[in-house]
Formats: structure tokens, sequence, C-alpha cells
């Protein structure tokens, strides 16, 4: 979740500005937390009453192919749909190495069909135990191949290639990923189910992610909070720029089976839903916007000692105007790639364009986009502004003890003087303000 930035040198800031940062991230971390247990889901929901079905695990040990039937034409489907794989047309004998059964054989149908998996001898496979229906189908169907072992293989090598790269940092970024899946697999989803809010319960998951996540990645340093601080200040924008949008085009957030089922099965708030699924979705591409503006501030701050809010905000504002630009498109493509299937049917309907925008599953993921990208414009120059005031300097005597600028001006007098007695062979450059300052 976000950028992996370093921070460098830490920009030395006064106790009046960590004092008003704290004001602010302390109450916001205790109301997270308060928030957080108080929603926190008891008991996991019950599902007594519906289907059980049981996965199981086994190895393919054998498969018979027969001929595939003959199936009638879809109406409305192209002419030229292929036909179904004869690959995947017949029996396979499945040896079970998880559930009751464990070891023993059972045979079942190969699943079918135009766009049907290809199994063959030795795969791993998941199927479906149904050991009380009454349906005239066999106890064990092939479900889908068994990718345990091989996802485990990509994210081994994905954690080795964040630590190789980023080091502690790496670390740091897998154990905020951790939090971040625990938070969403432990209370969003099993708080919506269990009939909280779930706008409520996405405010609050996306506040305990960003507190947790952004202070282990990058530090407890008035950057970090300035960062955060933005960050909230700009979903809160993003979110109330959502609620508008949504009751605008009049959105019920039902576009699909699963959210009808969910509706109809659980009386989950579908609109709600959508709201909450924008506003953790915004949350992934804001907090790296922020981090980004709050980064870019302190590293301007720290080579240009002399630079005034004024300078800071303009010099950051045009770094984050081309951040933008690019993030943006990323948006745009993230959703497109996601609603790929939905664009190919649309346009195989050949509807008129004015229908296929005001399709509610389109017009969903417009307002989605819309909104997502109104609330990155307005990171930029919300978080650039925070920057700036936080880590100005001012001239000594005015707001500031000459000791909050990292070094004392009696003793760059001193050290001057001394340099200029010195012999040219033995005059060095003095060392620039980040050799001596903590580095975080």
């Amino acid at each position: 979740m976000g950028a992996n930035h370093s921070h460098g040198p830490v920009v030395p800031h006064s106790r009046a500005t960590v004092w008003a940062t704290l004001a602010v991230i302390i109450p916001l971390a205790i109301a997270t937390l308060a928030a957080l247990v108080w929603m926190w889901p008891a008991e996991p929901v019950s599902t007594a009453g519906q289907p059980q079905l049981e996965r199981v695990t086994g190895t393919i040990t054998d498969i018979t192919l027969t001929p595939c039937p003959e199936e009638p034409p879809i109406e409305g489907a192209p002419q030229n749909t292929p036909p179904p794989d004869p690959a995947t047309c017949g029996d396979a004998e499945v040896e079970l190495t998880g559930g009751e059964q464990a070891g023993e054989r059972v045979t079942t149908q190969l699943p079918s069909g135009p766009g049907g998996q290809r199994f063959a001898e030795g795969d791993d496979v998941v199927l479906i135990h149904t050991p009380d229906s009454t349906l005239d189908v066999p106890p064990y169907q092939i479900s889908d191949h068994d990718r345990g072992s091989s996802l485990w293989l990509v994210g081994a090598a994905f954690a080795l290639a964040v630590v190789a790269f980023g080091r502690w940092r790496g670390v740091t970024a897998l154990i905020g990923l951790a939090i971040t899946f625990v938070l969403l697999l432990m209370f969003v989803i099993p708080a919506i189910l269990a009939g909280q809010s779930p706008l409520l319960v996405g405010i609050v998951g996306s506040a305990a992610i960003m507190l947790t996540v952004l202070y282990l990645t990058h530090g407890f340093t008035v950057t970090t909070s300035t960062a955060i601080v933005g960050t909230v200040v700009s979903l809160s924008l993003t979110g109330l720029l959502s609620y508008a949008a949504i009751g605008i085009v009049q959105l019920n957030g039902i576009t699909d089976e699963s959210s009808f089922y969910l509706d109809t099965s659980y009386r989950i708030n579908t609109q709600g839903l959508l709201l909450a699924s924008i506003i953790i979705g915004s949350l992934g591409v804001l907090d790296d916007v922020t981090v980004t503006q709050a980064a870019t501030v302190t590293e301007l701050a720290h080579a240009n000692p002399g630079y005034g809010f004024a300078q800071l905000y303009r010099a950051a504002a045009r770094v984050g105007r081309s951040h933008i630009a690019s993030v943006i498109n990323t948006i745009i493509l993230a959703y497109a790639g996601a609603s790929l299937p939905l664009l190919l049917l649309i346009s195989v309907g050949e509807q008129p364009v004015g229908q296929v925008v005001t399709n509610p599953v389109l017009a969903q993921e417009i307002v989605r986009s819309v909104a997502g990208t109104l609330g990155l414009i307005a990171a930029v120059p919300i978080t650039t502004a925070l920057a700036a005031l936080t880590t100005v300097r001012r001239s000594p005597g005015r707001d500031q003890d000459p000791r909050d600028h990292g070094h004392d001006h009696d003793h760059d007098q001193d050290w001057d003087r001394d340099h200029d007695r010195a012999p040219r062979r033995a005059r060095h450059r003095r060392p620039p303000d980040f050799l001596t300052d903590p580095v975080a």
C-alpha cells in the first residue's frame, strides 16, 4: 500500500509544529481505535440453513476422453462460436488428498463447455463435495486447479524481491501489507456481513490501515503525520463527492449476481457498500500521492533552507501535477482492465453510446473513477500546503528559537572565520547540513 518513499534527512521542526501535529494525530488515532473496538464483529455470520459445500483437494490419476455432445446454438450468440475443446470432455479419476475420505479414488466428469479449463494427469485439483445432494449429480465435482503451492511460490518470490531491493523498508512494507489484509479479512468483511453500516466500516477500516501502515513504513515523523492528515482530508472529500455523485446518478449498487445476492440474502445496504468500496479503493492511491508530496516538500526545504511557504508550495506543486497526470491514467486503465469483459459484451451488442454510458455497471465505474480522481487532484494542494506550513524555516528571533534550525549561527560564523584563516590547500568545503542532521 503506497509507495516506499525514502524521506532522507529530517528537517528540524519547531516545538509548536510538533505539538500541533500531535494535537491532530492523537485524537484521530484514539477515535479510530475506539471505533475499531466498538465495531469489531463478535461472532461470525451464521450460515445455518444454507447448503453446505465441502471443498477437498485431490490429484488426477487418469483421464478418459469421450466425444463432446453437440449443444444447440444460443440465440443472439455469434455464428462463429467455437465448439467445446475435445480435451475437456470425459471422465477423470481423482485420488483424494483432503477431506474425510483422503486416500480414496473417485471418478467424476471433467468440466466441459466453451472456454473450459484443460486438465491433465498429475494435476492437483479442488473438488466440491455434496454428500447430501438430492440432485442427479456425482458427489464429487472438479471445481478448479489447486493453486495453493504455486501461489505460495509467487508470493515468496515477491517478498524476496521487495526485501532485496527495499531492505529494512521492504520488510516494513511487507508487514504493512499483511496488516492491511488482516484488517480487510478480519474486520471490514465480517463487520459488513454482521450488519454494520458499510460506509462507516469502510471509513474506520481505511483510517486504521492508513495510521498503522504509513507510520510503520515511513516512520513516526512530522512528514508522515502531514501525509496522514492530507490523506484524511482528501479521503473525506472523496467520500462526500462519491455520496453526491451516487445520489445524482441514482445508483443502488446492484450491478451483478453477487451484489444482488448480498442484498436479498444478507440485507446488506449495497449503496453503502459501493461507497465503502470507493473509499477503500481510493486510499491505496491517495496515500501514495500524499506521502510523495510531503516527502518532496521536506527535501526541497532541506536543499533550500531560505525557501518560504510560497516557494516551497510552487516547487512541490509542479512535482505533484506531473505525478497526478500519471496516476489518473493509472486509475482509468485499472478500471478499464477490470471492466474489459463488460466492454466487450457492450461492443458485441452494438448499443448506442447513450445506452452504453447509462448502463448501471458502466455508470458505477464512471462515478468511481471521477470521485477518486477528484480526490487525488485535491490531495496535491492540500498536502503540499500542510507540508509547506510545517517545514518552512522562519528567521531566528521572530517565531523560532535559532536552535530549532538544527545549527547555531554563532557557530557558523566561527567556523567561517577559522576557515578563512586556514591555508588554501587545507581548506575544505563546509559539510552540507544533511550530513549532520539526523537521518530517518
